[in-house]
């Protein structure tokens, strides 16, 4: 099993405005989305300051985020980038494996990426991780460069709410229904 030692989880920005955008949604009745935490067994606790030093995550996670949004259930993972290249190494196949399972089961799963370079994030639909990871298996690129990501997709933090996410889902979810139409 892998170890992580504590400088690994200090949080990131990311998932700290996240949390803070469930909270509103929740607030104010648009969403129920929750965290899910990872199960850990600790090895090694300082006792002074309350911290553990050293774990083992007992099992794989799946995803950060599961809820529902206005009925439609959503699970989705956050993830930061120094630069404007997203690296798929930064994704698991365990957890593509159960974004399709939970797709296969009328949800919707996405990757909130943040770009830190310049400051904004992306919201990668499934059917778009699902391109570019079958690339990668078929020996091509690797990485997910900007030129390739739809800029419909791209949104900045803010707007009243910390990420606002709910909009893209929006969008995602007019642009199946106009596919399943057309």
């Amino acid at each position: 099993m892998p170890a992580w030692n504590s400088r690994g989880l200090r949080g990131s920005m990311l998932e700290d405005l996240i949390n803070l955008t469930n909270d509103r949604y929740r607030e104010k009745g648009l969403a129920l989305i929750q965290k899910v935490p990872t199960p850990i067994t600790p090895i090694e606790i300082d006792k002074e300051h309350h911290h553990i030093t050293l774990a083992y995550f007992e099992q794989k996670s799946t995803v950060d985020y599961i809820g529902a949004v206005q009925g439609i259930p959503v699970c989705f993972d956050a993830k930061e980038c120094a630069e404007n290249t997203f690296s798929l190494r930064n994704v698991h196949e365990h957890q593509v494996r159960f974004m399709r399972d939970f797709e296969a089961q009328k949800g919707i799963s996405f990757l909130l990426i943040y770009y830190r370079k310049c400051d904004r994030c992306y919201y990668m639909r499934l059917s778009e991780l699902n391109r570019f990871w079958d690339r990668a298996l078929a020996g091509g690129r690797k990485s997910v460069g900007f030129p390739e990501l739809n800029t419909k997709y791209f949104f900045q933090t803010g707007h009243g709410s910390y990420v606002p996410y709910l909009e893209m889902i929006n969008r995602d979810l007019q642009e199946r229904g106009d596919a399943a139409d057309g």
